[in-house]
């Protein structure tokens, strides 16, 4: 019982799970110190940086020239996008918030898969698609009466495009491994951040340590070694457990959020959170009946669920 929990792809999933929650405060602490672009571009940089490090120890290809299209939008949306969007609602949205916010993100990967790559919509799909976007707008009204927030509004457009980036790698992920298509977008995503450098600069020169390191560990671990060890694990487990797994992902950044930030959630933002999970579970149901033949078909999961920079 006790080897199987440590087990090195049950510790991998473990790891994952934890690492992805994390990033949730550890952003508030970095925007702090760096500021938004600031935070957006190192974040992202160190991640590609170390991805290209490990890239010839794990035998990542390089992509085809046909396929670099799909890995510019996957940069630009899940990556660039994502990553500067996410950052500019937590200077106003509490970090458990936020990651309850983007648990939603599955519901547009499915929505865009069903308009232009033919896939069906069925009962469960409808009706989880509905039932997540009620509790991501039960969680958005949760700070008030007045209505949405901006900033909640703009964490949810960054579940939106991360659930864009999700839909992009389905057709890289028929020809290549998770952790090759999270390496192309991380370093097209680098160089659609360019134009942040000269921000990132000039905060950089003042920032304090805490900030600097909460940029590193965020580069380093959520984004680099998470999508390390998620590959590992998702291609030695079952494809519902590793999916399963993912449904902690809000619920552990919340307790994370609270022990390193003091933050303490909303009664009315966990009932929403609670009901954003049950949509994405309803429309994951049914997918989590197919086992995965091979590592490619088991790193699917990752385009299907908020994973890759959280």
């Amino acid at each position: 019982m006790f080897a199987r929990i440590l087990s090195p792809h049950i510790l991998a999933l473990t790891g994952t799970v934890v690492l992805w929650a994390s990033a949730f405060p550890a952003i508030r602490v970095g925007i702090d110190g760096l500021g938004v672009a600031a935070l957006s571009f190192l974040r992202i940089a160190i991640a590609a940086v170390a991805l290209l490090l490990v890239a010839p120890l794990a035998k990542v290809r390089l992509p085809r020239r046909r396929d670099l299209p799909m890995v510019a939008l996957c940069g630009a949306t899940g990556m660039t996008a994502y990553q500067i969007l996410l950052n500019w609602g937590e200077v106003e949205v509490a970090a458990g918030t936020a990651s309850l916010l983007i648990a939603i993100a599955p519901v547009f990967s499915v929505l865009l898969g069903s308009f232009f790559l033919q896939e069906g919509l069925s009962r469960d799909i409808t009706l989880g698609s509905v039932v997540a976007i009620a509790g991501a707008a039960i969680v958005s009204l949760a700070a008030g009466t007045d209505g949405f927030t901006v900033s909640a509004l703009i964490v949810l457009a960054a579940a939106v495009v991360q659930g864009v980036y999700h839909f992009a790698t389905k057709p890289l992920l028929r020809r290549y491994t998770g952790l090759e298509v999270a390496t192309y977008a991380m370093v097209a995503g680098t160089l659609f951040a360019l134009p942040l450098i000269p921000a990132t600069w000039h905060a950089t020169l003042d920032a304090p340590a805490d900030a600097l390191a909460s940029a590193a560990y965020l580069g380093l671990l959520p984004s680099a070694l998470g999508f390390v060890i998620w590959a590992y694990a998702v291609a030695r487990l079952p494809l519902a457990a590793s999916t399963a797994a993912l449904y902690l992902v809000p619920p552990v950044a919340l307790v994370i959020s609270l022990i390193w930030l003091g933050e303490v959630p909303h009664p009315i933002e966990l009932v929403g959170g609670a009901v954003t999970v049950a949509g994405v579970i309803l429309i994951n149901r049914r997918k989590q009946a197919q086992p995965p033949s091979a590592p490619e078909d088991a790193h699917k999961a990752t385009s299907e669920h908020p994973v890759s920079t959280r």
